[in-house]
């Protein structure tokens, strides 16, 4: 034994984790250290027996292990358990006679004594080494385990603390808190009533359990418990409605459940309220929030006058006597307020109760908040148990019927009744007051069984409750019971407020989870006849209960001796209750029942805790940095360990014997040898015995980590000394916001509300601290280095928030107030602010109380300074320590600098001129330099006047005798004005509507000013004006600076501007890039500026008052007008889509208009001159189903033009004033014609002829509407009688002659097109020019659409990229490059992005706007051909500007000699192959038809098709009729030759070269791939497609022919005919007029003479012969 002890003045061994042990606290007492192979990580103590953990897992059990079989003589001796050698373990516990260890998978090891199942084996008495145990999750299907992170072990039962934070137990005893009617529980099981709760530690006494748990947060009061008991199925919650009241009851009785309890008091098995009515559904009425959720309380009274309808409301609840509770059997108990339901009530489902609170909160929204209250207050109500009683008298005697009518009786009137306003501080977590009642309770209350009354919740913790925290609130109407009036009064207070000053949920954003929460709750369950349960009462509890007068008190450690416990806050106090036979809770009470604060002389702050049996160990700060370590309990004496062999019985005796002998301590001692230990970092006492562990401080390393937390824990109790002594008593003063102003008042509360989340944070980080101390105690987990980034901000906030309030003259309007509260000598404020002025007036101190915590930051980089110099330079550490240190230094040097930046302004302000103060003085407004002095006067000011410049962080202020205006400083622009002229000093500043020039007095004060200015400009910019002033400001900082940047600005001058704001780019003053301009009256614009002006692409929408809509426009713009291309959406519906200028409709530009539930009844398309229809135009009138195409002037059919209508009437001719009048010509569907005078719209009025359709006219003059009964004057002529022909000839009517030519339409178009290339007029220009603008046109709307990347596709981009290489286009043409430009036009025509692109799609648009819908009539068919050819020749005279060298109409380009190959261009029109003139001529036609062509053909070939209508059918009719021949019949029938008719032809099938027999009845066999290729005519848009196509038909007919003669052979046209003919038939075309008619129209004349043009006549010739062919 003498090796392995040795007293601990002896310095062997390692550096950490050195174990020392002793009994008592006598004078005579060393500690012994004792040697073990590493480090000691974790001790635990039994009642004679203890386990250590040692580095690298190893556990060591020493002391008296009767378990083991072999028990050595040697008790003392540590260990080893070999079983668990192979495992890690993390964690050890010991219980009285048992053990537990946790390895590092979690998995839970238990030995030593297992009567009572506390080792979890069944079928043991006693384990002799560890082994294994399981916690099963049974709710889950496969069951794994659950893994363990703690383990806590009392005398007869185990819990353990799994990694999802819920709580294990098993063994024997109520402290189980399990619902199980047999003892032991062997098998571990989990306590279900803190499902659903974040535990954070548990632990256990000899017969009572422990868990700290984590409050709930605001997401968390919404989530249901669990609400059905796990063993019998049943509610645990129910409710039930009573008239006028709810019964919430959690009386729940689970008959497996059941234990004789050992007091005789019946069941007891109550939860708390909280609990209750978190189950309930989650209404917003009934939300109880737990801590961390509570919204600050109201900041004023109501008014006490509300007396009558009060008192009126006083009904007696109780006047007619309950019965006494106990006779309600065990259900009827009372707890928290809450009325239980009586055995036989029936429970209510889920619907009822969710129905019931839905009524309730409906009730409730008049006063949300009616306040459970407290009443207490710093001076406590009564003294003693007399109020307890009388709460709980009270409370069980009014029983059931306790709950009076919510409407009738609003406890929140009452309380302002009765008290002074606001006197009812909601300040306890107690749910409510239970029902009071005057009258006859007070002999009831002495008949009362005294433990029945003990059963009220709500008693213990009214006396201990403190007011802080945050007031809970509980708006259950139901449960507002009465309230003495007496007891009301005894409660009433000061004139003050509630304000809540606990940071809500969870503190600052983001340390939630990284941080140890400080919003933590105890709750206990178990045996409590020493009161060791914390209730206010001696009884067990079954379950886990909340110990409701810890809320609030920031626990953050619990430990269990025997028959005490003890918590530990972060404001290191200890809280302790239970038996106090030996002192051992450090207070002289006898036992408590409550916790109570242990009794510690000022500045001693725990924050380590243990309880052995009967004795309590406390480590502490001292005042040195070396922790000290105080004993509370009994006095050990030597050879006292005999007195343990005695039986149990004499146990008891020994114990009393021994503290007559022994005595033991009246409140906590130091223990003297505690400062040899050295760095004491865990204190743990057991049994008799006491143990520290501590470090050697190697380096100073452990000195730096101790006072760093030291130093902490200090600050954080001073911060909450602050917070409690000073700030919260000032928000509650009544006289606060008459002296403060709103903002002020505003401010302030920021302030209050940002010191409390740095308290918070700083509580957070020692408790953090602390635990880091106790377990691993490096420098990795250290939060300040990890997360600096909180501390940063909080800090930077929490100075902002000072500054603003010291800057609006907060501090000196707080002065009143404070001297009212502090008095004239406020020492409290002397001691907590260490002000260091001579003679501090009121507001200096607190000045300096507020700007206290910033000095901490100093505290930090030197103690993290002082931590790097432990690690070698090199190291990861020491950079990490270092950077963190230059942080917090610079932090504090900023700060500084904004405390400094604070104080001027504040001492600005007392001089500044009353009037301007108000409305300049802003919060975040810092001064940096002003003129005062004179040191900057305006150029050219009057002689008398008088200019003051400031320049604060935001803006510069120009101020006046009376008037002063503000330039914000983001919208400023400085710049020196060169010296070489004058011998000025000027500085030239400029703002969005004012320039002007500043002199100096002297080139120092020049430069001084410029750099000031453009120093705050760049602050402002970079958003450092207001609050994060950079670190780095003044060094190495750009002097100047952008002059381009992003700003927002409100115009105020008079204009067109005034009051709107701009967001947007801004160069040098002016809006320049995109940004948003908004006018006051809602007028908007979203777009590019220039120069202060709109232009470029922009979006502008404008509000309608009358029609309650807003215009919207969407184009482009040019010196803030809109100007080019764009579409205007009115409100009344119609939409304009085309150019603009200068504001206005001008150019080429469609109008659709009509409501918007149609699809626009009417559309123009055409040419604007100033906002109105001037020029060639279509108007579509859909709903009168008539279309004009022709001249307009000032919004007017004015000059010639064609109206087509849906039922066939065509009239060409004149207009005037929108009508029809003067000389016309009006046919009608079946021919019949009108030529002459019209004076309206189909009004004839004059001369004219009217010719009928069989070909008689009458002449002479007419009157009257058409259609509706003509008047005529005239002769009737019939000249078919006569056989004079030539004449009747001529009365065939000419259409044409009367309407617009071809080459006057769509002017504007073209116009527009010609501008876009940079020529005034057309052709008048430079070609460079016109291809420099089509670049640029490209990539500025290439840019445009990469904004919207969705409406460019792959192809579209492609063809983009390709265009932007411009083309060869000056040089001698060749067939080549004449190739690259048809390639070149075919990509520009495909994307509108390229101006000829653009035309193309407007021709298009146009086109079909005019020839669609009504517009397909028949007789427009000459002029939609002509208007084709027009655009041909006008693109080709565009396109011939651009490339200049292309030969004109008809010109020729000489072909390569080098191959006859290349003639053969598919898809181009070839120079017939046997054309003398090598070469290929140039039109227009096979320029650009295939590219125009393709898009128009729809709308042409429907009017073609409309025109050939009667010859078609014919046609038709016949290709029908003989087709039903088979081929040789019709082959007969058309004369065909027979050599020439096939007598068997090849079929496609397997075996090659079989032939089929032409027989009488084939059909469709004979020349089929000659018919095939034919058919393809109707699927090509251009006659050059179609001519290629008759082309093959002609070759192959040859092939086939050839194949039959098996020769060479040259056609004779009358051979050729008939098979041609027979070709044609057998094709079956449909509309073969029209294709016809189409392709004589538009083929290109160069074609019409050669080879093509025979074929096509040979194919118009059948088209005849087919329409007369006679069948016989």
């Amino acid at each position: 034994m003498e090796t392995q002890r040795k007293s601990s003045g002896d310095d062997h061994g390692g550096e950490r984790g050195l174990l020392h042990t002793w009994k008592g606290y006598s004078c005579s007492v060393t500690p012994e250290r004792l040697f073990l192979p590493g480090p000691v990580l974790q001790v635990a103590l039994g009642t004679r027996h203890g386990v250590l953990l040692v580095e690298g897992g190893q556990v060591y059990s020493f002391g008296e292990l009767p378990w083991k079989q072999s028990q050595a003589t040697e008790p003392a001796k540590p260990t080893l358990e070999g079983v668990l050698s192979g495992q890690r373990v993390v964690a050890v516990a010991a219980g009285s006679f048992h053990s537990g260890a946790v390895t590092e998978d979690g998995g839970v090891h238990m030995w030593g004594d297992n009567s009572s199942g506390q080792c979890g084996l069944s079928g043991l008495s006693a384990v002799p080494n560890p082994t294994p145990v399981a916690l099963l999750d049974s709710d889950t299907a496969s069951p794994p385990t659950a893994p363990v992170m703690e383990l806590a072990c009392g005398e007869q039962h185990t819990l353990a603390l799994s990694a999802q934070r819920e709580v294990w137990a098993w063994g024997s005893g109520c402290q189980l808190g399990l619902s199980v009617a047999t003892f032991p529980v062997w098998k571990p099981q989990k306590v279900e009533h803190l499902a659903g709760r974040y535990v954070l530690q548990v632990a256990c006494g000899a017969s009572h359990s422990l868990a700290l748990v984590r409050c709930l947060s605001p997401q968390d009061v919404h989530r249901p418990l669990v609400d059905k008991c796990r063993q019998c199925n049943q509610l645990l919650f129910t409710m039930t409605d009573k008239e006028d009241h709810v019964i919430i009851s959690d009386g729940h009785y689970c008959p497996l459940a059941a234990e004789p309890a050992e007091d005789g008091h019946g069941l007891e098995a109550p939860a708390s309220l909280s609990q209750v009515l978190k189950t309930s559904p989650s209404e917003p009425a009934l939300s109880f929030h737990a801590a961390a959720s509570n919204p600050p309380a109201p900041a004023g009274g109501a008014d006490p006058t509300q007396d009558s309808e009060n008192e009126a409301s006083a009904g007696s609840a109780a006047s007619s006597g309950a019965p006494p509770a106990s006779d309600s059997g065990p259900l009827a108990q009372h707890s928290g307020g809450v009325l239980f339901g009586v055995k036989g009530s029936p429970y209510p489902d889920e619907q009822a109760v969710k129905d019931y609170l839905k009524r309730l909160s409906e009730n409730t929204q008049a006063d949300q908040t009616a306040k459970a209250t407290l009443l207490t207050s710093e001076g406590r109500l009564t003294t003693g148990s007399t109020l307890n009683s009388l709460v709980a008298s009270c409370a069980s005697a009014v029983g059931e019927r306790v709950a009076s009518t919510y409407e009738a009786l609003s406890l929140k009137k009452m309380m302002n009744f009765y008290l002074p306003s606001g006197a009812a501080r909601a300040d306890g977590p107690v749910a409510g007051l239970t029902g009071f009642t005057g009258d006859n309770t007070a002999d009831r209350v002495r008949q009362e069984d005294s433990t029945q009354a003990k059963k009220s919740s709500s008693t213990g913790d009214i006396r201990e409750e403190e007011a802080e925290g945050l007031r809970r609130r509980l708006s259950l109407p139901g449960l507002l019971s009465q309230v003495s009036p007496r007891l009301l009064r005894k409660a009433g207070r000061a004139r003050m407020r509630a304000v809540a000053l606990t940071p809500l949920g969870g503190a600052v954003p983001g340390t939630q989870e990284l941080f140890p929460t400080l919003q933590t709750e105890v709750w206990s369950w178990g045996q409590g006849e020493h009161g060791q349960l914390g209730h206010g009462d001696s009884l067990a509890r079954l379950q886990p209960l909340c110990i409701k007068s810890l809320n609030n008190k920031e626990v953050v450690r619990v430990a269990a001796g025997a028959h005490h416990s003890l918590a530990l806050t972060a404001q290191s106090q200890v809280f302790s209750w239970g038996s106090n036979s030996s002192g051992q809770l450090g207070h002289m009470e006898s036992p408590s029942t409550v916790p109570r604060l242990a009794k510690l002389s000022e500045g001693i702050r725990v924050w380590d805790i243990s309880a052995g049996d009967r004795h309590t160990l406390l480590l502490a700060d001292g005042d040195c940095i070396l922790p000290i370590i105080y004993y509370s309990g009994l006095q050990v004496k030597e050879g006292a360990d005999e007195s343990h062999a005695k039986g149990a019985g004499q146990q008891e005796e020994g114990k009393e014997e021994e503290e007559r002998v022994g005595g033991y301590t009246q409140q906590p001692v130091l223990l003297p040898f505690c400062m040899d230990l050295g760095y004491v970092s865990n204190v743990v006492a057991g049994g008799q015995r006491c143990v520290a562990l501590s470090d050697r401080n190697v380096m100073g390393f452990i000195a730096s980590l101790h006072e760093l937390a030291s130093v902490e824990r200090k600050f954080y109790c001073k911060l909450c000394t602050i917070k409690t002594q000073i700030i919260r008593p000032l928000l509650e003063l009544e006289s606060l916001s008459s002296a403060l102003s709103q903002t002020a008042m505003g401010l302030l509360h920021t302030l209050a509300g940002r010191f409390s989340l740095l308290c918070h944070l700083t509580g957070q980080h020692s408790a953090s601290l602390t635990a880091n101390l106790r377990r691993v105690r490096d420098v990795k987990s250290l939060l300040i280095l990890d997360h600096a980034s909180i501390f940063l901000d909080s800090y930077h906030e929490y100075c902002s928030a000072v500054g603003n309030f010291q800057v609006m003259g907060g501090f000196q309007t707080l002065t009143k107030p404070s001297l009212d509260f502090f008095g004239k000598n406020p020492e409290l404020l002397k001691r907590l602010s260490e002000c260091s002025e001579e003679n501090p007036t009121m507001a200096d101190f607190l000045v300096a109380l507020f700007f206290l915590p910033t000095h901490h930051l100093h505290e930090y980089g030197r103690l993290l300074l002082k931590l790097a110099t432990c690690f070698e330079v090199c190291s990861n550490e020491y950079q990490m320590l270092q950077d963190s240190c230059s942080k917090f230094e610079a932090l504090a040097q900023l700060l500084k600098r904004k405390r400094k930046d604070a104080d001027y302004t504040c001492h600005f302000w007392k001089s500044f001129p009353g009037k301007m103060t108000d409305s300049l003085r802003k919060p975040h407004r810092r001064l940096i330099c002003e003129s005062s002095n004179k040191a900057l006067t305006l150029q050219n000011a009057g002689r008398f006047s008088v200019n003051w410049f400031i320049v604060f962080n935001d803006a510069l202020v120009h101020a006046q005798f009376s008037t002063h205006h503000v330039f914000p400083l983001a919208t400023l622009w400085v710049e020196p004005i060169p010296e070489e002229n004058t011998v000025l000093y000027g500085l030239k500043v400029i703002t969005p509507e004012e320039t002007f020039n500043l002199l100096a007095s002297s080139a120092m004060e020049k430069a001084k000013w410029l750099r000031s200015i453009n120093q705050a400009v760049e602050q402002a910019l970079s958003g450092a004006g207001q609050d994060t002033a950079s670190v780095d400001s003044g060094l190495g900082q750009k002097l100047e600076p952008p002059v381009s940047r992003t700003a927002s600005y409100t115009f105020y001058k008079d204009g067109r501007l005034k009051e709107a704001t701009y967001e947007g780019h801004w160069l040098a003053g002016k809006p320049n890039g995109r940004g948003v301009l908004k006018w006051p009256d809602g007028r908007i614009y979203k777009g590019t500026f220039k120069n202060g002006l709109e232009d470029g692409f922009g979006e502008f929408w404008a509000p309608n008052k009358t029609l309650n809509k807003t215009d919207h426009y969407q184009g482009h713009w040019k010196d803030g007008k809109m100007h080019g291309v764009g579409t205007y959406r009115y409100a009344s519906g119609e939409v304009y889509d085309g150019f603009f200028q200068d504001n206005m409709r001008h150019g080429h530009g469609v109008l659709r208009s009509g409501k918007l539930n149609t699809s626009s009844p009417s559309v123009f398309i055409g040419q604007w001159l100033q906002d109105k229809k001037t020029g060639y135009g279509v108007f579509d009138d859909i709903t009168k189903g008539e279309k004009y195409m022709g001249m307009w002037q000032d919004h007017l059919r004015q000059g010639t033009g064609v109206v087509v209508t849906q039922f066939g009437l065509y009239y060409e001719g004149a207009f005037k004033d929108n009508k029809m009048t003067g000389t016309g010509i009006l046919l009608s569907e079946d021919d019949t014609t009108y030529e002459g005078e019209f004076s309206d719209d189909w009004t004839l009025n004059g001369k004219g002829v009217l010719t009928m359709a069989n070909g008689d006219y009458l002449e002479g003059s007419f009157n009257g509407e058409w259609g509706s009964g003509l008047k005529v004057a005239g002769s009737y002529f019939k000249p078919h009688l006569f056989l004079d022909t030539d004449k009747d000839k001529n009365r065939t009517v000419k259409l044409g002659r009367l309407c617009v030519r071809a080459e006057d339409k769509w002017k504007a178009v073209f116009e527009e097109c010609w501008r876009q290339l940079g020529c005034e007029e057309p052709g008048r220009g430079e070609n460079g020019t016109a291809w420099e603008n089509i670049a640029v046109a490209l990539s500025t709307n290439r840019q445009h659409i990469q904004d919207s990347p969705e409406t460019l596709s792959l192809s579209h981009s492609r063809t983009l990229e390709s265009l932007e290489v411009i083309p060869q286009h000056v040089g001698v043409i060749t067939m080549e490059r004449y190739h690259t430009i048809r390639l070149y036009l075919i990509k520009a025509c495909d994307t509108p992005l390229h101006p000829l692109g653009r035309l193309l799609e407007t021709l298009v648009a146009v086109y079909r706007m005019t020839y669609v819908g009504v517009g397909a009539n028949r007789r427009l068919l000459p002029q939609a051909v002509s208007e084709i050819k027009s655009y041909l020749n006008r693109i080709f005279q565009i396109v011939r500007f651009l490339f200049p060298d292309l030969p004109e109409e008809g010109g020729l380009i000489p072909e390569p000699t080098t191959s006859v190959q290349d003639k053969k261009d598919p898809g181009s029109n070839d120079a017939p192959l046997e054309s003398p003139k090598p070469g290929r001529v140039v039109s227009s036609s096979a320029l650009l038809l295939p590219v125009l062509l393709p898009r128009l053909y729809p709308p042409l070939f429907t009017l073609y098709a409309l025109e050939k209508e009667r010859e078609d059918d014919v046609y038709w009719e016949c290709v029908l009729r003989l087709n039903k021949q088979p081929d040789l019949a019709l082959l007969a029938f058309l004369g065909v030759q027979q050599r020439f008719w096939p007598v068997s032809i090849p079929v496609l099938m397997p075996a090659l070269g079989e032939k089929q027999q032409v027989l009488s009845s084939t059909k469709d066999v004979c020349f089929a791939s000659a018919v095939e290729t034919l058919q393809q005519i109707s699927t090509t848009f251009t006659p050059s497609d179609k001519l290629q196509l008759i082309q093959l038909t002609f070759e192959e007919i040859t092939k086939e022919v050839q194949a039959l003669l098996k020769q060479d052979f040259l056609w004779s046209m009358d051979d050729l005919f008939p098979v041609f003919l027979y070709v044609v038939l057998r094709a079956r075309i449909r509309n073969l007029g029209s294709e016809v008619s189409l392709i004589e129209d538009l083929m290109d004349p160069c074609v019409q003479h050669g080879e093509h043009g025979i074929m096509f006549t040979t194919l118009k010739a059948c088209y005849y012969q087919i329409q007369h062919e006679k069948i016989t």
